[in-house]
């Protein structure tokens, strides 16, 4: 138990760190492409293309992440009116549901990863799978954060509305 509980502290750090990195690079990649474009006039051909491929990294990261912190929104309205047992329903099956997305996921994310992999982006040189490999991976961690949210109550995090403000 001690080890998948280390395993599981080294893929949630491996998860937060490329999170953050990705981010930054990204960050400083506009700023200097909005540098270079109003000061001297002129943009890199890769700058664009390359933040975009940040951004869609970062995405499907954030939506893992946000699965693992139970950050996701719910509407819970009509769920919250239903018996307590009626609840625990709803919310096994939601988290079903996310196990099942998480698989999709690395299944078709995979099987396009590998379709686009001979394609590349003119801008970087990159092949295309570099873009879409953030699925699969993505769909790893959401299946991952899906089963270990099996074992919790709820799916989402609780706030109060008597500590705001």
């Amino acid at each position: 138990m001690k080890v998948l509980r280390l395993i599981k502290l080294i893929l949630d750090r491996l998860l937060l760190v490329v999170s953050l990195v990705l981010l930054a690079v990204m960050i400083v990649i506009i700023i200097y492409q909005v540098f270079s474009r109003q000061i001297l006039s002129s943009t890199p051909s890769w700058s664009e293309e390359l933040s975009r491929v940040l951004f869609v990294w970062v995405s499907f990261l954030g939506i893992a992440y946000g699965f693992k912190e139970k950050l996701h929104i719910a509407l819970g309205l009509v769920v919250n009116m239903m018996p307590s047992k009626v609840q625990d329903v709803f919310d096994y099956f939601a988290k079903v549901l996310v196990i099942f997305l998480g698989v999709i996921m690395m299944y078709y994310g995979w099987n396009f990863t590998t379709l686009m992999g001979n394609n590349i982006m003119p801008g970087t040189g990159l092949p295309s799978s570099m873009l879409y490999l953030s699925i699969p991976i993505a769909g790893f961690y959401v299946t991952l954060y899906g089963i270990l949210l099996l074992f919790k109550k709820g799916m989402h995090q609780e706030f109060d509305d008597a500590n705001e403000g």
